[in-house]
Protein backbone atom coordinates (compact mmCIF):
# COMPACT_ATOMS: atom_id res chain seq x y z
CA UNK A 1 0.00 0.00 0.00
CA UNK A 2 2.90 2.25 -0.21
CA UNK A 3 6.16 2.89 1.78
CA UNK A 4 5.95 2.57 5.24
CA UNK A 5 7.54 5.41 7.76
CA UNK A 6 9.80 4.16 11.02
CA UNK A 7 8.12 5.55 13.72
CA UNK A 8 11.55 7.24 14.18
CA UNK A 9 10.75 8.79 10.79
CA UNK A 10 7.30 9.66 11.52
CA UNK A 11 8.45 11.56 14.80
CA UNK A 12 11.28 13.50 13.39
CA UNK A 13 8.54 14.93 10.93
CA UNK A 14 6.34 15.61 13.75
CA UNK A 15 9.09 18.12 14.95
CA UNK A 16 8.45 19.82 11.87
CA UNK A 17 4.72 20.24 12.55
CA UNK A 18 5.04 23.92 12.73
CA UNK A 19 7.21 24.41 9.62
CA UNK A 20 4.81 22.19 8.05
CA UNK A 21 1.48 24.13 8.76
CA UNK A 22 3.00 27.13 7.83
CA UNK A 23 3.93 25.84 4.06
CA UNK A 24 1.33 29.05 3.62
CA UNK A 25 4.52 30.96 4.50
CA UNK A 26 7.45 29.14 2.50
CA UNK A 27 10.05 31.38 0.98
CA UNK A 28 9.02 31.76 -2.51
CA UNK A 29 10.28 29.92 -5.86
CA UNK A 30 9.55 31.02 -9.71
CA UNK A 31 7.25 27.66 -9.70
CA UNK A 32 5.06 29.07 -6.78
CA UNK A 33 5.90 32.84 -7.03
CA UNK A 34 2.21 33.76 -7.37
CA UNK A 35 0.89 31.64 -4.95
CA UNK A 36 0.09 32.67 -1.90
CA UNK A 37 -0.70 29.35 -0.13
CA UNK A 38 0.85 25.73 -1.50
CA UNK A 39 -0.14 22.78 0.30
CA UNK A 40 0.76 18.99 -0.03
CA UNK A 41 -2.48 16.74 -0.26
CA UNK A 42 -2.14 12.76 -0.09
CA UNK A 43 -4.61 10.61 -1.54
CA UNK A 44 -5.60 6.98 -1.41
CA UNK A 45 -4.61 6.04 -4.96
CA UNK A 46 -1.77 5.07 -6.75
CA UNK A 47 -0.73 7.99 -8.99
CA UNK A 48 -2.58 7.52 -12.93
CA UNK A 49 -5.65 5.86 -11.11
CA UNK A 50 -8.90 7.66 -12.65
CA UNK A 51 -9.83 8.85 -9.23
CA UNK A 52 -6.29 10.49 -8.11
CA UNK A 53 -6.45 11.97 -11.80
CA UNK A 54 -9.66 13.46 -10.62
CA UNK A 55 -8.05 14.67 -7.46
CA UNK A 56 -5.26 16.37 -9.23
CA UNK A 57 -8.29 17.86 -11.54
CA UNK A 58 -9.77 18.98 -7.85
CA UNK A 59 -6.63 20.77 -7.22
CA UNK A 60 -6.21 22.67 -10.51
CA UNK A 61 -9.64 24.18 -10.28
CA UNK A 62 -8.85 25.31 -6.76
CA UNK A 63 -6.24 26.92 -8.51
CA UNK A 64 -8.25 28.84 -11.04
CA UNK A 65 -10.97 29.80 -8.49
CA UNK A 66 -8.44 31.38 -6.05
CA UNK A 67 -6.95 33.26 -8.68
CA UNK A 68 -3.81 31.11 -8.46
CA UNK A 69 -3.52 31.75 -4.56
CA UNK A 70 -3.64 28.54 -3.52
CA UNK A 71 -1.56 26.12 -5.30
CA UNK A 72 -1.96 22.22 -4.07
CA UNK A 73 0.15 19.26 -5.01
CA UNK A 74 -2.04 15.86 -5.15
CA UNK A 75 0.04 12.88 -4.31
CA UNK A 76 0.07 9.35 -4.21
CA UNK A 77 -0.87 6.67 -1.12
CA UNK A 78 2.53 6.52 0.63
CA UNK A 79 4.03 9.19 -0.65
CA UNK A 80 5.05 10.57 2.58
CA UNK A 81 3.39 8.57 5.32
CA UNK A 82 1.26 5.35 5.14
CA UNK A 83 -2.12 5.63 3.88
CA UNK A 84 -3.68 4.67 7.62
CA UNK A 85 -1.44 7.37 8.86
CA UNK A 86 -2.59 10.87 7.15
CA UNK A 87 -5.06 11.49 9.65
CA UNK A 88 -2.07 12.18 12.41
CA UNK A 89 0.28 13.49 9.52
CA UNK A 90 -2.70 16.26 8.41
CA UNK A 91 -3.35 17.11 11.98
CA UNK A 92 0.33 17.59 13.01
CA UNK A 93 0.94 19.80 9.66
CA UNK A 94 3.15 17.25 8.06
CA UNK A 95 0.38 17.05 5.43
CA UNK A 96 -1.82 19.99 4.88
CA UNK A 97 -4.59 18.03 3.65
CA UNK A 98 -5.81 14.36 1.91
CA UNK A 99 -8.22 12.96 0.13
CA UNK A 100 -8.84 9.38 1.43
CA UNK A 101 -11.24 6.66 2.71
CA UNK A 102 -11.88 7.25 6.36
CA UNK A 103 -11.83 3.21 6.71
CA UNK A 104 -8.54 3.45 7.02
CA UNK A 105 -9.01 4.87 10.75
CA UNK A 106 -11.24 2.43 12.55
CA UNK A 107 -8.60 1.71 14.68
CA UNK A 108 -8.60 5.16 16.08
CA UNK A 109 -12.50 5.16 16.56
CA UNK A 110 -15.04 2.74 14.92
CA UNK A 111 -17.01 5.57 13.76
CA UNK A 112 -14.36 6.39 11.40
CA UNK A 113 -15.28 2.56 10.03
CA UNK A 114 -18.59 3.11 9.81
CA UNK A 115 -18.95 6.34 8.11
CA UNK A 116 -16.10 5.43 5.56
CA UNK A 117 -18.35 2.54 4.04
CA UNK A 118 -21.66 1.51 5.61
CA UNK A 119 -22.09 -1.86 3.67
CA UNK A 120 -25.54 -2.06 2.30
CA UNK A 121 -26.95 1.49 2.63
CA UNK A 122 -26.34 3.07 -0.69
CA UNK A 123 -27.31 1.53 -4.38
CA UNK A 124 -26.38 4.67 -5.95
CA UNK A 125 -23.53 7.37 -4.83
CA UNK A 126 -25.59 9.92 -5.70
CA UNK A 127 -28.29 8.52 -2.46
CA UNK A 128 -24.75 8.81 -0.51
CA UNK A 129 -23.54 12.29 -1.37
CA UNK A 130 -27.13 13.33 -0.60
CA UNK A 131 -27.15 12.10 3.08
CA UNK A 132 -23.78 13.93 2.82
CA UNK A 133 -24.83 17.25 2.22
CA UNK A 134 -28.74 17.60 2.87
CA UNK A 135 -29.03 14.52 5.49
CA UNK A 136 -26.74 15.37 7.95
CA UNK A 137 -23.55 12.71 7.42
CA UNK A 138 -20.76 15.87 7.10
CA UNK A 139 -21.98 17.75 10.25
CA UNK A 140 -21.58 14.36 12.13
CA UNK A 141 -18.31 13.48 9.90
CA UNK A 142 -16.76 16.98 10.93
CA UNK A 143 -17.30 16.06 14.63
CA UNK A 144 -15.42 13.08 14.72
CA UNK A 145 -12.05 14.52 12.72
CA UNK A 146 -11.92 18.07 14.49
CA UNK A 147 -10.24 16.49 17.88
CA UNK A 148 -8.22 15.16 15.59
CA UNK A 149 -6.94 18.59 14.42
CA UNK A 150 -8.52 18.87 11.10
CA UNK A 151 -11.51 20.42 9.71
CA UNK A 152 -13.47 18.43 7.09
CA UNK A 153 -13.96 20.56 3.86
CA UNK A 154 -16.61 18.37 2.40
CA UNK A 155 -17.41 14.37 1.39
CA UNK A 156 -17.56 12.73 -2.13
CA UNK A 157 -18.27 8.93 -2.67
CA UNK A 158 -16.71 7.00 -5.14
CA UNK A 159 -18.65 4.73 -7.10
CA UNK A 160 -20.58 1.73 -6.04
CA UNK A 161 -18.67 -1.00 -5.94
CA UNK A 162 -20.03 -4.09 -7.76
CA UNK A 163 -19.60 -8.25 -6.64
CA UNK A 164 -18.10 -10.27 -9.31
CA UNK A 165 -19.68 -13.92 -9.04
CA UNK A 166 -19.25 -17.35 -11.00
CA UNK A 167 -22.75 -17.77 -9.71
CA UNK A 168 -26.00 -15.87 -10.36
CA UNK A 169 -27.16 -13.61 -7.04
CA UNK A 170 -30.64 -12.64 -8.20
CA UNK A 171 -31.70 -12.68 -4.68
CA UNK A 172 -30.39 -12.32 -1.04
CA UNK A 173 -31.08 -16.21 -0.47
CA UNK A 174 -28.47 -16.79 -3.58
CA UNK A 175 -25.46 -15.42 -1.32
CA UNK A 176 -26.46 -18.69 1.26
CA UNK A 177 -23.46 -21.07 1.03
CA UNK A 178 -21.71 -18.55 -1.02
CA UNK A 179 -17.68 -18.27 -0.32
CA UNK A 180 -17.49 -13.91 -0.52
CA UNK A 181 -14.26 -12.64 -0.35
CA UNK A 182 -14.10 -10.20 1.84
CA UNK A 183 -12.35 -7.97 3.92
CA UNK A 184 -12.42 -8.10 7.83
CA UNK A 185 -15.11 -5.68 9.81
CA UNK A 186 -18.29 -4.43 8.84
CA UNK A 187 -18.89 -6.40 5.26
CA UNK A 188 -17.50 -9.32 6.85
CA UNK A 189 -19.86 -9.64 9.20
CA UNK A 190 -23.11 -8.30 7.46
CA UNK A 191 -21.98 -11.72 4.18
CA UNK A 192 -22.00 -14.03 7.16
CA UNK A 193 -25.63 -12.36 8.29
CA UNK A 194 -26.79 -12.71 4.59
CA UNK A 195 -26.02 -16.35 4.73
CA UNK A 196 -22.84 -16.40 2.98
CA UNK A 197 -19.25 -17.79 3.89
CA UNK A 198 -17.22 -14.85 3.41
CA UNK A 199 -13.26 -15.77 2.90
CA UNK A 200 -10.40 -12.93 4.10
CA UNK A 201 -7.92 -12.43 1.18
CA UNK A 202 -6.08 -9.66 0.13
CA UNK A 203 -7.33 -7.93 -2.91
CA UNK A 204 -4.26 -9.18 -4.87
CA UNK A 205 -5.33 -12.65 -4.74
CA UNK A 206 -8.53 -12.04 -5.70
CA UNK A 207 -7.62 -13.25 -9.56
CA UNK A 208 -6.15 -15.75 -8.65
CA UNK A 209 -8.27 -17.23 -6.09
CA UNK A 210 -11.81 -17.10 -9.03
CA UNK A 211 -9.24 -19.03 -11.47
CA UNK A 212 -8.90 -21.86 -8.85
CA UNK A 213 -12.17 -21.84 -7.41
CA UNK A 214 -11.18 -20.93 -4.05
CA UNK A 215 -13.47 -18.34 -4.07
CA UNK A 216 -17.04 -18.08 -5.68
CA UNK A 217 -17.28 -14.20 -5.65
CA UNK A 218 -15.59 -11.42 -4.42
CA UNK A 219 -16.39 -8.00 -2.41
CA UNK A 220 -13.48 -5.81 -4.83
CA UNK A 221 -13.95 -2.60 -6.14
CA UNK A 222 -15.87 -0.83 -9.37
CA UNK A 223 -17.29 -2.42 -12.47
CA UNK A 224 -14.65 -0.82 -14.63
CA UNK A 225 -11.87 -1.82 -12.21
CA UNK A 226 -12.93 -5.10 -12.10
CA UNK A 227 -13.46 -5.62 -16.12
CA UNK A 228 -10.54 -4.42 -16.90
CA UNK A 229 -8.50 -6.54 -14.51
CA UNK A 230 -10.23 -9.58 -16.32
CA UNK A 231 -12.36 -10.64 -13.13
CA UNK A 232 -15.06 -11.78 -15.79
CA UNK A 233 -13.24 -14.36 -17.13
CA UNK A 234 -13.52 -16.67 -14.04
CA UNK A 235 -16.59 -14.90 -12.37
CA UNK A 236 -18.87 -14.54 -15.51
CA UNK A 237 -22.16 -12.85 -13.13
CA UNK A 238 -20.69 -9.26 -12.36
CA UNK A 239 -23.87 -7.11 -10.34
CA UNK A 240 -24.10 -3.57 -11.53
CA UNK A 241 -24.93 -1.49 -10.18
CA UNK A 242 -23.48 -2.78 -7.01
CA UNK A 243 -25.79 -3.06 -3.66
CA UNK A 244 -23.31 -3.53 -1.56
CA UNK A 245 -20.53 -0.86 -1.13
CA UNK A 246 -19.82 2.66 -1.97
CA UNK A 247 -16.87 4.27 0.39
CA UNK A 248 -16.74 7.89 1.45
CA UNK A 249 -13.83 10.24 0.28
CA UNK A 250 -12.81 12.40 3.17
CA UNK A 251 -11.49 15.71 1.56
CA UNK A 252 -9.81 17.37 5.04
CA UNK A 253 -7.60 19.63 5.87
CA UNK A 254 -5.37 20.59 8.79
CA UNK A 255 -7.76 23.17 11.15
CA UNK A 256 -4.96 25.14 12.47
CA UNK A 257 -4.89 26.04 8.65
CA UNK A 258 -8.50 26.51 7.69
CA UNK A 259 -8.66 28.32 10.59
CA UNK A 260 -6.33 31.26 9.71
CA UNK A 261 -7.79 31.46 6.13
CA UNK A 262 -9.99 34.44 4.94
CA UNK A 263 -13.75 33.75 4.88
CA UNK A 264 -13.59 33.82 0.46
CA UNK A 265 -10.65 31.26 0.25
CA UNK A 266 -12.75 29.28 2.49
CA UNK A 267 -15.71 29.05 0.74
CA UNK A 268 -13.83 29.06 -2.79
CA UNK A 269 -12.73 25.56 -1.26
CA UNK A 270 -16.00 24.63 0.26
CA UNK A 271 -17.39 25.25 -3.46
CA UNK A 272 -14.55 23.34 -5.50
CA UNK A 273 -15.35 20.15 -3.20
CA UNK A 274 -19.36 20.41 -4.31
CA UNK A 275 -17.70 20.11 -7.83
CA UNK A 276 -15.21 17.89 -6.99
CA UNK A 277 -18.45 14.94 -5.81
CA UNK A 278 -20.23 15.31 -8.79
CA UNK A 279 -17.56 14.84 -11.15
CA UNK A 280 -16.19 12.19 -9.38
CA UNK A 281 -19.66 10.21 -9.56
CA UNK A 282 -20.13 11.11 -13.32
CA UNK A 283 -16.40 10.35 -14.38
CA UNK A 284 -16.67 6.99 -12.49
CA UNK A 285 -19.96 6.52 -13.80
CA UNK A 286 -18.72 7.16 -17.77
CA UNK A 287 -16.19 4.44 -17.25
CA UNK A 288 -18.47 1.82 -15.33
CA UNK A 289 -20.64 2.51 -18.41
CA UNK A 290 -17.93 1.77 -21.08
CA UNK A 291 -17.08 -1.19 -19.28
CA UNK A 292 -20.79 -2.61 -19.28
CA UNK A 293 -21.10 -1.88 -22.53
CA UNK A 294 -18.26 -3.79 -23.29
CA UNK A 295 -19.04 -6.65 -21.23
CA UNK A 296 -22.74 -6.83 -22.42
CA UNK A 297 -21.53 -7.72 -26.24
CA UNK A 298 -19.11 -10.67 -24.65
CA UNK A 299 -21.93 -13.85 -24.97
CA UNK A 300 -20.15 -15.38 -21.82
CA UNK A 301 -21.08 -12.80 -19.61
CA UNK A 302 -24.36 -12.05 -17.58
CA UNK A 303 -24.68 -8.77 -16.05
CA UNK A 304 -27.28 -8.89 -12.93
CA UNK A 305 -29.33 -6.48 -11.51
CA UNK A 306 -30.54 -7.08 -8.20
CA UNK A 307 -34.14 -6.15 -8.13
CA UNK A 308 -35.34 -3.49 -5.74
CA UNK A 309 -36.88 -5.28 -3.53
CA UNK A 310 -33.80 -7.45 -2.92
CA UNK A 311 -31.58 -3.98 -2.47
CA UNK A 312 -34.15 -3.23 0.59
CA UNK A 313 -33.85 -6.93 2.09
CA UNK A 314 -29.95 -6.70 1.93
CA UNK A 315 -30.05 -3.33 3.95
CA UNK A 316 -32.40 -4.79 6.03
CA UNK A 317 -30.29 -7.44 7.20
CA UNK A 318 -27.18 -4.90 7.00
CA UNK A 319 -29.22 -2.76 9.46
CA UNK A 320 -28.87 -5.35 12.27
CA UNK A 321 -24.60 -4.64 11.85
CA UNK A 322 -25.48 -1.67 11.50
CA UNK A 323 -27.11 -1.34 14.98
CA UNK A 324 -24.12 -3.52 16.77
CA UNK A 325 -22.20 -0.64 15.91
CA UNK A 326 -24.09 2.23 16.76
CA UNK A 327 -24.41 1.03 20.31
CA UNK A 328 -20.28 1.83 20.41
CA UNK A 329 -20.07 4.89 21.11
CA UNK A 330 -21.82 8.64 20.29
CA UNK A 331 -21.03 9.20 16.96
CA UNK A 332 -21.50 5.80 15.86
CA UNK A 333 -25.19 6.32 17.23
CA UNK A 334 -25.41 9.75 15.86
CA UNK A 335 -24.76 8.34 12.40
CA UNK A 336 -26.97 5.15 12.76
CA UNK A 337 -30.26 7.18 13.33
CA UNK A 338 -29.61 10.01 10.56
CA UNK A 339 -29.07 7.19 8.14
CA UNK A 340 -32.08 4.79 9.19
CA UNK A 341 -34.19 7.71 9.24
CA UNK A 342 -32.47 9.23 5.76
CA UNK A 343 -33.00 5.82 4.22
CA UNK A 344 -36.43 5.30 5.31
CA UNK A 345 -37.98 8.95 4.17
CA UNK A 346 -36.78 7.91 0.58
CA UNK A 347 -38.36 4.79 0.82
CA UNK A 348 -35.00 2.86 0.45
CA UNK A 349 -35.61 0.82 3.35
Amino acid sequence: MGRSVTRRAFAGLCGLAATAITATAIAPTPAMAQAEYQWTFQTSETAGEPQFKLKEKWAENVKKMSGGRIEITILPIGAVVPHNQTLDAVGAGILQGHLTDPSYFSGKDPAFGMIGNLVGAWGDPLEFVEFLKHGGGEEIYAKLVEPYGLHLIGGAATGVEALVSSKPIRTVDDLKGLKVRAPEGMVYDIFTKAGATPVNLPGSEVYTSLEKGVIDAADYTVFATNHAQGMHEFANYPSYPGFHSAPMIDISINKQLWDSLSEDLQAILDTSIDAFAFDTLFELKKLDLAAVEEANADPNIEIIDLPAEERAKFRNIAREEWKTWADKNEITAEYYEAVTEFLTSRGLM
